[in-house]
């Protein structure tokens, strides 16, 4: 799928996906870490023809400009905010995947007279994502958190090593990690997965991603590092939230923290899909969202 691109006013250039303009309800996809607008293509193909579908680069991932280093999920957030005020689209339905489903978050939050309804896919918590010391075994300290980015940018298992392969465009490192973590249920047609692991290999924030991921909470109570901003009160959309149950990556404590902060949220559990629901159970995905969006 081509990508067009749009400078914002904060000048950051956003490469995007873009479908049918003359379908009446838009769609924005927000993607997750190591990834990019092109790993929705799954889901953008089965929705194409009833929505106009959105689905941009954040800044410093796949072919959007990084210039200036971004400090939150909040200011990705905004990022999109101003993406769609440059489209000239008031009112939207949004849809994230991992971290991208915290940014959909804070973007509801932020401008929840525009957010018609959330769709959470694997999403962190709103609490965030802890990455934890490692000890002489290379295995987590649970409840001890690095407490600098800089620490946390020697991590030797979840940090360092991921974003040597970016600076050294490491295909097949990338690959055992995406198969082992990501597509460890089923991984996507050869071809698309070369594609899908080059727009990973684009990102230029990870450790900035990282930290912005610990020090995400938008609850009432203390993550570990931060305190809660308590932002989590102004989403006032219809919420869906998917989770699968060979999730590698988001843990069912962090949807169960989901849950909470979000009671009234409607969810589903795939019990066949792993952190990729979007190319594990393409299908029955898309067919859930577009019930849940046309509710």
């Amino acid at each position: 799928m081509e990508k067009n691109t749009l400078t914002l006013a904060n000048n950051e250039t956003v490469a995007y996906i873009e479908t049918d303009k003359n379908n009446k309800e838009t769609l924005l996809l927000i993607h997750g870490n190591m990834s990019s607008g092109v790993h929705y293509e799954p889901i953008i193909k089965e929705l194409a023809d009833r929505y106009h579908i959105l689905a941009p680069d954040m800044r410093g991932f796949g072919d959007s400009t990084y210039n200036e280093p971004i400090e939150s999920l909040a200011d990705l957030a905004q990022d999109l905010i101003l993406f769609m005020e440059s489209q000239g689209i008031d009112s939207f339905h949004v849809a994230g995947w991992s971290t991208g489903g915290g940014i959909a978050l804070k973007m509801a939050a932020l401008v929840p007279d525009r957010v018609k309804k959330l769709i959470l896919i694997e999403s962190c918590s709103p609490k965030g994502y802890p990455i934890f010391k490692k000890d002489e075994n290379m295995q987590p300290i649970l409840g001890e958190l690095y407490q600098t980015k800089e620490e946390m940018a020697k991590d030797p298992i979840q940090v360092l090593p991921p974003a040597q392969a970016m600076a050294e465009n490491d295909k097949e490192f990338m690959r055992q990690v995406w198969s082992s973590l990501i597509y460890n249920v089923q991984e996507p047609p050869a071809a698309d997965y070369d594609r899908y692991l080059e727009e990973t290999l684009k990102q230029r924030n990870l450790v900035d991603i990282d930290w912005a991921l610990m020090t995400f909470n938008m609850t009432h109570s203390h993550n570990g590092l931060v305190p809660g901003d308590g932002s989590i009160d102004a989403v006032r959309a219809d919420v869906l939230a998917f989770w699968g149950e060979k999730d590698l990556v988001i843990p069912e404590v962090m949807f169960t923290q989901l849950k909470e902060a979000l009671p009234n949220a409607k969810t589903h559990i795939f019990a066949n899909a792993g952190h990729s629901p979007i190319t594990d159970v393409t299908e029955e995905l898309a067919e859930i969202m577009d019930a849940f969006l046309r509710e």
